[in-house]
């Protein structure tokens, strides 16, 4: 038994101090591989891979913003976690006559997902995730979060991050995108494998209007090293819900 403990407390050290040193080292170092690019090269039986990493400068400024209005609206407020959003989900999957179950992840949550896990809804992944969105915004700033997300997402079949779906998509860079292409490539990103900023369906593109319209309350995403305004961005947030 003392040899039993003694293993898992190294095992469990180990743990602590590799996943602690991997999200430092992410917070400098670009992201070019996950372990979703590798389980979809599984599943497809194929090597092909489209990631071309980018700085958060070489990215449009909409881009940011889409994903905010899409995805995450209060980003720049929580630290990881939307509990308003998650009660909300919650108390809507709780009814009876809900036919579509509602999610709450944030931007964080995803972010940690895409880099450090595998895709799944089990406890112990649900578990995992949530040390590392723990870890990253401990870890890491704002910007560093939007720009590793930016970058590492599912975006279309073996595309990942915007600097490739814009190559590929709209023939251009990622800075290059417009305010419009942006809130498509975002309306895309509840299922980017069925559903194509390339070829939007009219389902799309009414995600499209609804994502700039939603925009608009947004304010610019802050530079690194800029102070965030909460005032301001909790202000178009609320003004957005009214």
């Amino acid at each position: 038994m003392r040899l039993i403990r003694k293993t898992l407390r190294w095992i469990i050290a180990l743990f602590f101090a590799s996943t602690i040193a991997a999200v430092v080292a992410y917070r400098f170092i670009p992201v070019y591989l996950t372990p979703l690019m590798l389980m979809r090269c599984v599943e497809n039986r194929s090597l092909t891979i489209h990631h071309h990493w980018v700085s958060m400068d070489k990215i449009s400024q909409h881009m940011p913003v889409a994903v905010m209005a899409s995805e995450d609206q209060r980003f720049l407020l929580h630290h990881g976690f939307d509990y308003n959003a998650i009660e909300k989900a919650a108390a809507h999957n709780l009814k009876s006559t809900a036919t579509k179950m509602h999610g709450a992840s944030t931007i964080s949550q995803q972010t940690a997902k895409n880099v450090f896990l595998w895709p799944g809804r089990s406890w112990v992944r649900k578990g995992f995730e949530v040390y590392f969105t723990a870890l990253i915004e401990l870890i890491w700033s704002k910007q560093r979060i939007m720009e590793v997300y930016l970058n590492s997402i599912e975006m279309g079949d073996c595309i990942y991050g915007v600097e490739a779906c814009a190559a590929h998509h709209f023939g251009k860079t990622a800075k290059e995108l417009s305010r419009a292409e942006c809130a498509l490539i975002a309306a895309t990103l509840p299922n980017p494998r069925k559903f194509s900023s390339k070829y939007p369906s009219a389902y799309m593109r009414q995600r499209q209007r609804r994502i700039e319209r939603e925009m608009k309350f947004i304010p610019s995403f802050p530079k690194e090293g800029e102070d965030i305004d909460t005032k301001t961005v909790s202000g178009g947030i609320y003004r957005n819900k009214k």
